[in-house]
């Protein structure tokens, strides 16, 4: 294996604080009920438009009139708040820099929205630990459309048969399967371990000390 494409939230990073306090700073200035973190856990993963829907549905508007409204608030809020309590999780600095010396080139893929994964990896993680880092723009559909995958591979110069892609939910299962990748699930995330089964993923971890063994049985 040449490459490794990661997802970032609940991946690389546990975001689940700061996505919480983002969608109740905008559900508070709409007038509308705070979610608790575990409804926030089963609402992320595809997208911000996606987390916003989810969140007015449970607040009961189930047609989804304020959307535009909450869209243009939680926008703004989580630009000043995408890195509030974000830290990586245990193991992942260390596996990364493993990977690093191994010469394995490595990238982010997140349906978080680019700006905001760019300020995320580089305040998170520095400069010069990923190849390159893509989130949800215009230009690419999100996962688990494999468009942003090939993007990357493409920009990676690695082949399909040379990549791993990890997440951390079924998106992210679904996405390798599309792209024609082989697909790493990690249990620590967002999801359980029961979600990503069902979901079809085949390798699974439970800390980023066995990605590096795999890929170095896989090199």
């Amino acid at each position: 294996m040449r490459g490794c494409i990661f997802d970032l939230d609940g991946t690389l990073t546990n975001t689940l604080e700061s996505l919480t306090y983002s969608v109740n700073l905008t559900l508070k200035e709409m007038d509308l009920p705070p979610i608790t973190m575990d409804q926030c856990r089963s609402f992320v993963g595809d997208g911000a438009r996606k987390l916003i829907e989810r969140t007015l549905e449970a607040c009961g508007d189930a047609h989804l009139s304020r959307l535009e409204e909450g869209m243009e608030i939680y926008g703004r809020i989580f630009h000043d708040n995408c890195t509030y309590h974000v830290t990586p999780y245990d193991g992942i600095r260390e596996m990364l820099k493993d990977l690093k010396e191994m010469g394995i080139r490595l990238a982010v893929l997140s349906n978080k929205p680019h700006g905001q994964t760019v300020d995320v990896v580089r305040q998170i993680f520095g400069e010069g630990i990923f190849d390159f880092v893509q989130g949800q723009s215009g230009e690419l559909p999100r996962k688990p459309d494999p468009a942003g995958v090939l993007y990357l591979l493409d920009k990676m110069g690695v082949g399909k048969d040379d990549c791993v892609y990890v997440g951390d939910s079924e998106v992210d299962v679904a996405t390798a399967r599309a792209a024609g990748v082989t697909g790493v699930a990690v249990t620590w995330g967002f999801r359980s371990r029961r979600i990503l089964e069902e979901a079809g993923a085949r390798r699974l971890i439970s800390h980023p000390g066995e990605l590096t063994e795999f890929l170095k049985e896989n090199r």
